[in-house]
């Protein structure tokens, strides 16, 4: 079973601002509430450790992630492997005039039972706080 999500959301800034939050892997990570901690690396891939509250897991999850695809400040396409799960995210930017509209999408493909019905329930959480970290960072340096 694969989840699929998207959201898309507007912020008063310019794609610039925005990209400079979102092609950052700290960025991207930090506010992710299942990943405990990251780093990354030289070439500018991340690994990410997770912690999935899920039955038959009763440890971290190394995920390793790359951008796939980087167009400055328009697009960002990443993957993240891993023995339990796959996952595949997209960050599209586009100028509007009250800023910027940013649409997310993300595909993840478990490979243990309960890790696509873990993110189902807990996507849109998720989403929620890479948008409040977003706004947040936005409002610090207006």
């Amino acid at each position: 079973m694969t989840v699929r999500v998207e959201r898309t959301l507007t912020v008063p800034a310019p794609p610039e601002r925005v990209w400079e939050f979102i092609a950052d892997p700290d960025s991207r990570a930090a506010p992710i509430s299942v990943i405990e901690e990251w780093e990354v690396h030289e070439d500018g891939s991340a690994t990410w450790s997770l912690s999935l509250p899920i039955p038959l897991l009763d440890k971290r999850v190394a995920v390793e992630t790359r951008d796939d695809e980087r167009r400055p400040p328009e697009y960002v396409k990443f993957t993240g492997r891993s023995k339990v799960m796959h996952v595949q995210g997209e960050h599209i930017l586009e100028a509007v005039d009250e800023g910027t509209t940013l649409t997310n999408r993300f595909v993840v493909d478990g490979r243990l039972p309960g890790v696509e019905r873990f993110f189902k329930r807990n996507f849109d959480a998720e989403l929620d706080n890479l948008e409040q970290a977003l706004r947040a960072e936005i409002e610090q340096t207006s």
